[in-house]
């Protein structure tokens, strides 16, 4: 097996996150603005793509270096061992960025890269004529900052956002690794209660419901890295069959999640079935205000809307200012709200424990943590 130096890529503001799981894998690994970087074997290629929450996706890299010139992109991507990776039929599409850097031309990069992969492989694979590219895919990207090139290979495929359960979502969906994400920031264990008031389509339940029974967030999708001739399927099937055993299907869960629109509950309810959860978690119709409990030490986790629409502000406002009434006696709960609002906490009618500044897709948002009472010993899930 070989060693290899891999990029976990996530959204700004939960590196930390998705390091410290990287770190539960086993794997020590540095934390950059937007990624997280650490070494492994074909085994860790697989786990990272398979249990990873956070993160967007898996890279592979194949080499770094300063380039100020296109002759010094060629040479140097011409040096570095292609054929390790790419079989000599390889389809390898070059996929670029460049930022505060002399070769600002980005298709210009995306062409010199491809030919000097190209020209590496007629070499290592003694051939003259034009290579088929009819065999497994493999991305590849060129990304050059501040003068410095960095050359991946896409070992995901799909965004890992991408679970493999949504079969309908609303007009603005919660990223899959958010969801996760925004779990990991609150105090919530598979023992407590957990309550989304604004469900949408159940990201945040189902979500919640995977990390509460151990199961692998990529468990039931496909990955560009198993067409690869250098990753075997043997190691799939072993990291596959061991998030098979680590999986804790008999873990008792109460989540719940609920919304104003009926619509989405119905779509709720579809997605948990997909993911193989409909029976673990309870979706019904209700306005955010309308929660009554009995239950004790429980979490409330939410992304409402934000009312960045025309129109909405008004009704958003109320919104929040009803829920910060009804959630006023649940003091031993714990309260996670995630808005972009600015006013949040002053229509809500109480200053937040604390917050977390978080991107909800290009859109800057904070987590409005408000801490309940920590529950007896005896009931603590830690």
């Amino acid at each position: 097996m070989g060693t290899y130096k891999l990029i976990a890529t996530t959204a700004m503001g939960i590196e930390a996150i998705a390091a410290k799981e990287v770190r539960e894998l086993g794997y020590d690994c540095e934390v950059e603005n937007g990624k997280v970087v650490f070494t492994g074997d074909e085994q860790a290629i697989a786990r990272a793509n398979l249990w990873l929450r956070t993160a967007d996706r898996v890279k592979l890299v194949v080499g770094e270096f300063p380039a100020f010139t296109f002759d010094e992109l060629f040479e140097k991507t011409k040096s570095l061992p292609w054929e390790e990776f790419l079989p000599v039929d390889a389809e390898f599409p070059v996929q670029g960025k460049s930022v505060k850097s002399k070769l600002f031309s980005v298709s210009d990069c995306q062409a010199i890269v491809k030919k000097a992969i190209a020209e590496r492989l007629k070499i290592a694979y003694k051939r003259t004529s034009w290579l088929e590219e009819s065999g497994s895919l493999f991305k590849i990207e060129v990304s050059l900052l501040k003068d410095k090139a960095l050359l991946t290979i896409d070992t995901s495929g799909a965004g890992l956002h991408k679970r493999g359960y949504r079969v309908d979502q609303g007009e603005a969906p919660l990223k899959e690794t958010l969801a996760a994400a925004l779990i990991k920031l609150t105090n919530w264990q598979p023992g407590r209660k957990l309550h989304d008031p604004f469900c949408g389509s159940g990201t945040i339940p189902i979500e919640a419901a995977l990390i509460g029974q151990n199961i692998a967030p990529g468990f039931n999708r496909e990955f560009l890295s198993e067409t690869w001739p250098f990753i075997n399927s043997e190691t799939w099937d072993k990291v596959r069959e061991e998030a098979e055993d680590l999986a804790n299907y008999d873990q008792e869960l109460d989540i719940i999640g609920t919304d104003i629109d009926h619509k989405m509950v119905e779509i709720s309810k579809k997605n948990a079935f997909e993911a193989g959860l409909g029976e673990l978690i309870d979706f019904k119709q209700m306005q955010a205000k309308d929660l009554t409990t009995k239950s004790e030490y429980g979490v409330i986790l939410g992304n409402p809307p934000y009312g960045e629409r025309i129109g909405d502000k008004k009704e958003v406002e109320k919104m929040y200012r009803d829920i910060g009434i009804a959630y006023e006696t649940l003091d031993t709960w714990s309260i996670y709200i995630l808005t972009s609002h600015p006013d949040f906490e002053k229509l809500y009618g109480k200053q937040a424990t604390k917050k977390r500044k978080l991107f909800n897709g290009f859109i800057r948002t904070d987590l409005y943590q408000y801490w309940g009472k920590r529950p007896p010993k005896e009931q603590r899930s830690e």
